[in-house]
């Protein structure tokens, strides 16, 4: 019977096996290290890219800080303007209103009635005077509630005096003051 030693051929298979396996198991390595070497450039690119955006919209937010600044500041100088032309507007409007009142009170006032009193508080118009008959009172309370400039009119006191001999009603009325309805013209209506 032949014998034939199979030891050396089973061993030359195992080391060739292993020797493949070991080239396999490289080859694994290396595909597994391209990839993640592959995974990590990737990354670092977004990463990169991530920071240029976030930069450049911190410049957008500065930017937008100045602008922002600049507006709240032409907000402020807008209502100082505003408040100037508001408190002019306001003059304008005293400096006109009690001659115009009193001018119209004037032309309303019949004859045989003589104001002796005039006060202004605010929007509160105080009016005393004398009148030979209690018509004349009325009439002229009449007269005041159809004027433009005068509303709520309201007579305090009236009583009867004498004075030189001649019986008189004195009187006294309160009244408000009529809100402005038309605003002054500004410069460029004027125009």
């Amino acid at each position: 019977m032949i014998r034939i030693n199979l030891l050396p051929v089973r061993a030359a298979k195992k080391k060739e096996t292993a020797v493949q396996q070991f080239i396999l198991a490289g080859v694994v390595a290396v595909f597994i290290a391209l990839i993640i070497t592959s995974l990590y450039l990737v990354k670092r690119v977004q990463i990169t890219s991530t920071k240029s955006d976030i930069s450049a919209a911190n410049a957008k937010i500065n930017e937008l800080k100045t602008k922002i600044g600049k507006l709240e500041e032409l907000k402020t100088l807008k209502t100082e303007v505003k408040k100037k032309l508001d408190v002019l507007a306001q003059l304008r409007k005293n400096k006109m209103g009690p001659a115009q009142r009193l001018s119209s009170l004037s032309d309303l006032t019949p004859d045989q009635l003589w104001l002796t009193g005039y006060s202004e508080k605010d929007s509160e118009v105080r009016i005393s005077g004398v009148a030979t008959v209690e018509e004349l009172i009325a009439q002229y309370m009449r007269a005041l509630e159809a004027s433009n400039d005068f509303m709520a009119v309201e007579l305090v006191v009236s009583e009867q005096i004498e004075s030189a001999g001649t019986k008189l009603k004195k009187f006294e009325i309160i009244m408000k003051l009529e809100a402005p309805t038309a605003t002054l013209p500004t410069p460029a209506e004027k125009k």
